[in-house]
């Protein structure tokens, strides 16, 4: 043990390694101090990644640094550390982990993790110590790592919050940049100043210059005139009266007057604006847009023209938003015909500038026409594309694509997104040659970036649809768009009066594909499947994939005959082998159906009612079930089982039954077996081969394990207190398999069972839930073993056990299963199995016990073959606890 000056000077070095928070070194130091605290071999430091990695920060290994790595979590300790405060294996941590391949370089035979958490919680990173050799940590060494786990985790989350930080402020960068570039490269100036008489400017855009003759600087905070001595003497007061005015009626201005450039030269400004009003309803500043407006005809058509289209589109979305803008400009612009396309890409993700555009809307002399795909070369949307803006005075004649009009001229913008990829085009085009095109070049330019939002707005509208209802893996619909269809056509069918069927499909042992083989191999399997099924639905109803390996089909108006040759054709479909990377796969399907009006009367109902015909045919060995009428009301008893069983539990209206068991050789009592019962008030008895495999499959096992071991430890001490003769031997009790997973088990039933001595008990489980993970079983078969449990594996011989991993059990017993002790006496291949589990309980030296027993023939035949103890109505049936002391625990 540590003395007091040794833990001090230990708390010392954490504290000065505290220091070093923000130094390049500090992972470095962290890890060297930890190593040398703990005496352990090896320290790490690691971030997780979003991807379920892990990255080393600092790995102290044997006495020195080394490079740091990357490593998947699955499959390591440091993944079961991450879900607990803190993580130990003192020991054989390989055999544990074989997959770690960290953990064989480095050695290590035991291994500590403890997560590391960010200031608001947030799991960032792991602590691990390594030992080469089992690891045995004191109360102080906990402290050291509890406090090392929250400087690291400190730290790391600092470092986290300042890349964030810095993230977020270049994002704020590049903002205010394109912000700045939008401004700047506007045909005009864009400002916001006080709402006082120089109209101080705040922001001036670079426009400012060409407008004015002054820099932006210049005009910015008054530094060498104001924007307000600029205005004509004569202008001044009426400009200030009429924004004024629109301020009070908290409406935008819009205002022309004269301006006097530094040139001397005086020039016609059209501006608008509006003011800002703050939270308190105070005026915060003005802000608006001047342009040059001394060509006032040109200038003047051209921002009426704007007007008029953002008037007659302002309030229309997606598809309506184009066709009538392109109509109004076309009729502003007095053009023949016009069009915006889109643009198709590749999978890249890059504009093919040969390839193809839709219209997504066309005018042609006055008219709407309907969308049409064109091919871009040769054609006037090429050069658009390749050159942003284009314009063609007079060209050879031509014909407008996907119409018969001749045209001899037009004028094209491009419309990019917001990263400035192209994603379509906006044309006008006439019959006649122009003679001039800076109106229509304006009025297109100063369009085509909302026209550019709202094209990128719908396209990205469109794909989220596609993502929103498409099954990413197959191209089909999915659960979402398939609840759609169903609904309509459900609704279209109740109209028709006709029939609608609804088929679910589920792949057998699909599970088995994706662990074997792995994911990829899965989603080709997915693939090809809902390809052969795409084919038949084709002509049948849509085809949609719900989850996994689920997929549905929606029939109308198809009879029962019909169906049951559907479900034929469906399942030789996918019965057929399939070929991938080299593997053959031979496949098969559950189908569940129902049908309306014959089964139900409501769309959710048909669905429910597949659902349930699915349920039943995974269970069947034909894997095709029609929906009945009694699998609901079974489905409603299960339910209502689960319900009343779960109230029954809780309750305590369940009761132990004890059936003994009995040396073979000798007839005395050896022990008895906890049985549990229930009698319901409205059912009467229920069967235990009915409600506890429910028990398993609803998640009410474990609590009704916890029952079944505090009133068999209950009714041990009461027996005991009773002064009856104690029961010899122990009183065996069944696990299952969702207790068993625990791996806290040996500690939960010590606290179940207090004030029982665990040599008075005996736990069971089934050779099949052993085997479901023996490495973990064994582990926990050994924790018991050393609490002074007795353990028997069930059921042996109905399930597959390994040898290698039976001999490492750490069990007492095998419990020959009733199956094979009904039959013995008349087939010789059950005696001979009988024969092989009792000959090999006894080379592992453990005793067997046959269960079943009914009759003295059988009783003696097992004695003969070696068999030590056995149970069955021979020698008893199972009795209440009163019952079952009066005949067999009085003296």
């Amino acid at each position: 043990m540590r003395s007091e000056k040794d833990a001090a000077d230990i708390f010392r070095q954490l504290a000065e390694g505290m220091g070093h928070s923000g130094s390049p070194r500090f992972y470095a130091e962290l890890v060297e101090r930890l190593a040398n605290l703990v005496d352990v071999d090896h320290v790490l430091v690691a971030d997780i990644t979003q991807l379920h990695q892990a990255e080393t920060l600092a790995v102290w290994s044997n006495g020195r640094l080394i490079s740091n790595v990357t490593y998947p979590l699955v499959g390591t300790p440091c993944e079961t550390a991450l879900g607990s405060e803190s993580c130990l294996y003192a020991h054989d941590v390989q055999l544990r982990f074989p997959n770690d391949k960290l953990l064989g370089e480095l050695g290590a035979e035991s291994y500590l993790g403890r997560p590391l958490y960010a200031a608001d919680g947030a799991l960032i990173g792991l602590l691990a110590v390594l030992k080469n050799s089992p690891m045995q940590l004191d109360g102080l060494a906990g402290e050291i790592l509890q406090i090392a786990a929250a400087q690291a985790g400190a730290e790391l989350g600092r470092q986290k919050a300042e890349q964030a930080l810095r993230e977020s402020e270049e994002i704020a960068r590049e903002s205010e940049r394109r912000l700045d570039t939008l401004l700047n490269h506007l045909p005009g100036m864009a400002y916001r100043c006080f709402n006082d008489r120089d109209w101080t400017m705040q922001v001036v855009s670079q426009g400012a210059e060409a407008l004015t003759g002054y820099r932006p600087d210049e005009l910015q905070g008054n530094r060498v005139t104001s924007f307000a001595a600029l205005i004509h003497s004569d202008d001044q007061a009426k400009l200030f009266s009429e924004v004024q005015l629109a301020i009070a009626h908290k409406r935008p201005y819009r205002v022309v007057y004269r301006l006097q450039h530094r040139d001397g030269s005086c020039r016609w400004m059209w501006e608008q604006g509006q003011a800002v009003i703050g939270y308190d309803g105070e005026i915060v500043c003005l802000e608006g847009f001047i342009s040059d407006v001394t060509d006032q005809q040109e200038s003047q058509r051209v921002q009426n023209a704007v007007l008029q289209v953002a008037s007659t589109v302002t309030t229309r979305v997606g598809d309506g938003y184009f066709q009538q803008l392109i109509a109004t400009l076309v009729e502003v612009l007095e053009a023949d015909a016009g069009f915006i396309a889109l643009l198709h890409t590749s999978p890249q993700g890059e504009h093919e500038v040969y390839g193809q555009a839709t219209t997504v809307s066309m005018v042609v002399e006055g008219a709407q026409l309907e969308q049409y795909a064109f091919a871009l070369r040769g054609s006037p949307s090429e050069q658009v594309v390749l050159e942003r803006e284009a314009v063609v005075h007079d060209g050879p004649p031509q014909r407008l694509a996907g119409t018969q009009l001749p045209i001899r001229a037009w004028i094209g913008r491009r419309l990019d997104n917001a990263n400035g990829e192209a994603i379509g085009v906006m044309m006008v085009f006439y019959r006649q040659p122009l003679t001039t095109n800076a109106f229509a070049t304006s009025v297109l330019q100063i369009l085509s970036t909302g026209a550019a939002a709202e094209l990128e707005r719908r396209r990205d509208h469109r794909h989220m649809h596609q993502l929103a209802y498409t099954d990413s893996t197959t191209g089909l619909p999915n659960r979402a768009r398939f609840m759609v269809l169903l609904g309509q056509l459900w609704t279209e069918a109740r109209r028709a009066k006709q029939g609608l069927s609804l088929l679910l499909l589920d792949i057998r042992r699909f599970k088995e594909v994706n662990d074997l083989h792995g994911h990829q191999v899965g989603d080709q399997l997915l693939v090809t499947v809902a390809d052969r099924l795409q084919m038949i639905s084709y002509a049948c109803g849509p085809l949609a994939r719900l989850s996994g390996d689920e997929f549905a089909m929606l029939v109308p108006d198809a009879g029962g005959t019909s169906i049951r040759e559907l479900v034929e054709q469906l399942r030789s479909a996918v019965m057929q082998p399939l070929y991938l990377e080299r593997r053959v796969f031979n496949l098969d399907i559950s189908i569940g159906y129902a049908r309306y009006p014959y089964d139900v009367t409501q769309a959710s109902e048909l669905f429910n009612a597949a659902s349930i015909a699915l349920h039943h045919a995974k269970r069947r060995d034909s894997s095709t079930c029609p929906y009945t009428q009694t699998m609901r009301h079974a489905l409603q008893r299960r339910q209502r089982m689960t319900e009343r069983l779960s109230a029954a539990i809780s309750d305590h209206q369940l009761e132990l039954y004890f059936q003994p068991q009995v040396d073979l050789s000798s007839g005395q009592l050896t022990g008895a077996e906890a049985l549990c019962r229930w009698y319901d008030a409205e059912w009467g008895w229920v069967s235990p081969g009915e409600f506890i495999p429910l028990a398993e499959e609803r998640g009410l096992i474990r609590a009704l394990g916890d029952w079944v071991l505090e009133e068999s430890a209950r009714q041990l001490i009461a027996w005991n207190s009773q002064f009856l003769m104690a029961l010899p031997g122990r009183l065996s009790i069944n696990i299952s398999a969702q207790q068993f997973a625990d791996p806290q088990l040996t500690s939960h039933i010590a606290q179940l069972t207090a004030g029982v001595s665990p040599t008075a008990i005996a736990l069971e489980l089934t050779e099949s839930d052993f085997m479901r993970d023996p490495d973990q079983a064994i582990a926990i078969t050994h924790t018991m073993r050393q609490a002074g449990y007795a353990l028997s594996i069930d059921d042996f011989g109905t399930g597959y056990s390994s040898l290698s991993y039976l001999r490492r059990f750490a069990a007492d017993a095998l419990k020959i299963d009733i199956s094979f002790v009904r039959e013995m006496l008349d087939n010789r291949h059950d005696r001979t199995i009988v024969q092989a589990i009792i000959a090999m309980a006894q080379a592992l030296e453990m005793k067997t016990v046959a269960e079943g027993v009914e009759t003295q023939e059988q009783a003696r035949l097992l004695a003969d073959m070696g068999c030590n103890e056995a149970q069955g109505y021979w020698f008893g049936r199972p009795l209440p606890a009163n019952e079952f002391a009066a005949a067999w625990l009085n003296e």
